[in-house]
Formats: structure tokens, sequence, C-alpha cells
């Protein structure tokens, strides 16, 4: 066996790094034992020399590969990395060996903990981004240029973040080696594909833009509520106890719904709240350019078949697509031979909404969420996205389908105000409006169930008569009565 392949217990003389131990085995490190006290943001590792990391990780690839071309057996992926542990503290215990003969001052402990594993992380991870997407505290990292990074944090407060490179290049070389080796959906991320949507190996969403921006631009998504129930958000100030009883019993009545809002209002965490309302023995189906619910993976439903769009690649051929294309629309129309009992949909962009009124007319109880600055805006919104599935879809007949299969559409805000040392945001609903068919002119007609007060709660305003029926389910109609109501139904 060669000296680089060794395993971790063969190097009882490194335990001055059990750190880098823990970490790289998936155990949290205890605090106690770094150098330096645990601060409220974070911040640039100071112990971290990114030069000699850099330097390290060259050699450290390269050892890897070799290791690996010239092993015969394939090795798995939690064996290439326990063979690149051993060769990075190969290296760290080299350098040390070098400093001392150059009669050099060594790393303390804290250092060469920190350099292991950023080294380890550059490898397998995500280099200097795996410190952010690591801390409990981040939800959202927002980077546009390797130096001006923003951090949303768990409680929706704004702060500054370290750099994530030392040069606007060197981030998007990572990108695109990060793109390429993803191990769960490799992407292509290049100028002649200068877009790149990934969902990351822990499961977090990332999205980035180069070559067609001024400098880097990328957004990593984390989700840090996944088993999520609607009284947790009335906890989180989200929505109010009626509100919260209306949509359960929405959900267990089959209603389909669409939640709307802007760009990181909280619209999946809102769909997984509500799809914990659904029987757990009802077979499950959703569709997602990157997984982001997860609904497949937290275990509260029996049966969940999770699609996952993929985009092609090369040139596009006689029918205008590239080579191993799969889109929602597909996706959603491949679903009808599987038995399900509701379709959920990540995000409607375009014509997927298409195939989607097509289920929803066999079926009822379908969720989705879409962009949209208001209620009204959402429902206009998937009109023209039904539009596009062909020229033979006019607006009529997408207003008169949609008004006839979705039945309310719910409306996040989110709001941001300063507070000392940043900004804060805050998330709630802003709005419900319940759809239904009308007029031959507009061809739907809305009725808002709840609306905004002065605060920007959603407070009960009118509630169609069908609606009453879902106290049977849940809904406190006395609750929602005994509230002064906005307007006056004649």
């Amino acid at each position: 066996m060669s000296e680089a392949s060794r395993d971790l217990n063969d190097y009882g003389d490194l335990s001055r790094l059990p750190l880098f131990t823990q970490a790289a085995n998936g155990s949290t490190p205890d605090p106690s034992a770094l150098d330096t006290q645990v601060v409220a943001v974070p911040t640039e590792n100071t112990d971290v020399d990114w030069s000699i990391v850099s330097a390290l990780r060259a050699q450290a690839s390269e050892q890897l590969s070799q290791a690996v071309a010239s092993d015969r057996s394939r090795l798995d992926k939690a064996a290439q990395q326990e063979l690149g542990r051993s060769i990075v503290l190969d290296l760290i215990e080299s350098a040390m060996a070098d400093a001392v003969d150059a009669g050099q001052v060594t790393w303390s402990l804290a250092r060469q903990q920190a350099t292991a594993q950023t080294v380890f992380d550059s490898l397998f991870r995500l280099g200097r981004l795996q410190p952010l997407v690591d801390d409990d505290r981040i939800e959202n990292i927002v980077i546009v240029g390797h130096d001006n990074v923003l951090l949303e944090l768990v409680d929706g407060t704004l702060v500054d973040g370290p750099a994530v490179a030392d040069s606007d290049q060197e981030l998007i070389d990572f990108l695109v080696f990060l793109a390429s080796r993803s191990e769960v959906n490799a992407r292509s991320f290049s100028e002649a594909q200068p877009r790149l949507h990934l969902r990351l190996d822990g499961g977090s969403r990332l999205a980035a833009a180069a070559w067609v921006t001024p400098r880097p631009s990328v957004v990593i998504r984390r989700h840090r509520l996944m088993q999520v129930t609607l009284d947790d958000l009335v906890a989180r100030e989200m929505m109010t106890p009626t509100l919260a009883s209306f949509l359960r019993a929405a959900v267990r009545a089959r209603r389909s719904i669409v939640v709307a809002g802007a760009q990181g209002a909280g619209k999946t965490t809102l769909v997984r709240a509500l799809c914990a309302e659904i029987d757990a023995l009802e077979a499950i189906g959703t569709f997602e350019t990157e997984y982001e619910l997860h609904l497949h993976e937290l275990g509260r439903h029996k049966v969940v078949h999770a699609w996952e769009s993929r985009p092609g690649s090369g040139e596009r051929g006689p029918d205008g697509r590239q080579a191993g294309e799969f889109t929602l629309d597909e996706a959603l129309v491949d679903s009808f031979r599987f038995n399900l009992s509701r379709q959920i949909v990540g995000e409607v962009r375009g014509k997927e909404i298409w195939a989607m009124i097509k289920a929803m007319e066999s079926g009822t109880g379908s969720i989705s969420t879409t962009h949209a600055g208001d209620a009204i805006a959402a429902v206009q919104k998937l009109v023209t996205c039904a539009m596009e599935a062909g020229p033979h879809i006019t607006h009529g007949l997408a207003t008169s389908k949609l008004a006839a299969t979705v039945d309310l559409i719910v409306q996040l805000s989110m709001e941001t105000r300063p507070v000392p040392g940043g900004a804060q945001r805050t998330r709630r609903v802003a709005e419900v409006i319940a759809l239904a068919p009308g007029e031959r002119e507009v061809g739907y007609a809305t009725t808002h169930v709840f609306r905004a007060d002065a605060s920007g709660v959603a407070r009960p305003d009118v509630l169609p008569d069908d609606y009453r029926a879902l106290a049977q389910h849940g809904f406190d109609l006395a609750a929602y009565l005994s509230t002064q109501p906005f307007g006056v139904q004649p």
C-alpha cells in the first residue's frame, strides 16, 4: 500500500488535527476546542493562507489522481475522500517538517486544522463557500463578485460576508469545476452556457451567471425549514392561526392552491407546510427544475415520485432540442401513468402549466408556486404561461381552464427594513384570493378571502359561500366570522 493511501488510523501522531478528522467524518467540531471565540457574524478565516491552500490543493489533486489511476479497482466517493484526507494530512506533516528544518516557526494547531479542512473542502466540497454553507445561522448567500458577499441569516438579518475567492476569475473557475463534478446532476457552465442552476450535494440550490454579467453573480439558497408545519409558520408570525386553519382545511378538502410571491419570499417553505397536511398514504408527484421540496426525503409520505428536469447539451437537433433534455412539461405528461393523487410543481414558469391543468382536470388538490407581485398578477401570469403551450391555446381558453381548475392563490410578501448592523427581512402571507369562473369578457372572478391590513398581516375579508364547508375539515369558521371584514358583500 502506498504512503498516500494509508488510512487515517495509521496517523496516530497526527492527533493534533482532531477537528479536521471530526469534520471530515461528518461530525460537528467542538467550538470550545478552537482558539478563536465564536462570533455572531461569519468572517474570513485568518488562520488560512489561501495561496498556500491553492498550492496544497494542486499537490493533493495530482497525488489523488495518480493514486486513483493506479488502483485497478474503482474507488467510490467515500473511499476517494478517505484517500484524499490521508494525502492532505501527509502534505501538512511534510510542510511542518520542512518548516522545522528551515528553522521557521511551525503553525499553531488551529492553523493546521483550518488549512487541512480548507484543502479538503477545495478538493471534495465547496471550497471557501463550505464554512458558509455549514453555518446553521445562514439561510441565503448572495455573491456579486468574489469580494462582495451578502449573507441572510435565519432570523432575516442581512450582514456582509467574507470574500469567497481571491479574484472573479478564480470564482468562475471554481463554479465551472463545481458544475462538472456534481454527484447529483452535473451541468455545463461556460461562455456558451453562461447560466448555471445546480442542486448541490448537500441539497442546497445554487444559481449563477457569468460572462453576461459585469461580475460573476451567485445565489445559494439553503433550506433550513424542512420538517415544517403550518403551526410552525404561525409561531414565526408568517400567518395568523385563523389563516392556518383555512389553508389546512383547503388542503384536506383537496382544493388546488398556487403559492405566489417574490424570489426568496418563502414559497417553497409554505408549500412544504401545506404538503404536511396531505394524508401520508396519498401518492404524490413532485416536479422541479432542481430538487428543493425534498418531500421524497422527509419521510412524511409513503409514496413520493420526484421528477427533476434536466438541461440538454451539445448542438440542437431538428426539433430544436439539445440531447438529453428533459422538461417539466414532459415529466407532468409522464406522471399521468403513475396513479398520482396530487401533483406538486416546484415553480410554474412556462408552458408546463398547461400539462398541470390537464392533470387537475382529472384530479384535485394540486399545489404549485409562481413568481408574482400580487395575487391578481399571479392569475394573469399563469394565463400567459398557459398560452406558451402553443397557438391553439387562446387567451380565452387558458383563462377558462385556469379558473375551472385553480381554487386559491396564496400571496406572500417580503419586507426589508434597516436594523442596527444591517437589515432584516420579514416574510408573511399577505392575501388569499379564491378563483372561480366569471363573465365571458374577463373569464374569471376573484374574491379576497384574506386581505392585508395596515401592518401587512392577512386578515379575514369576504368568504365565498362554498368555502364555509371547509369547517368540516378543521377551518375555524367562528374565528373567521368574528373578525370585522374589510368589505361588505352585497
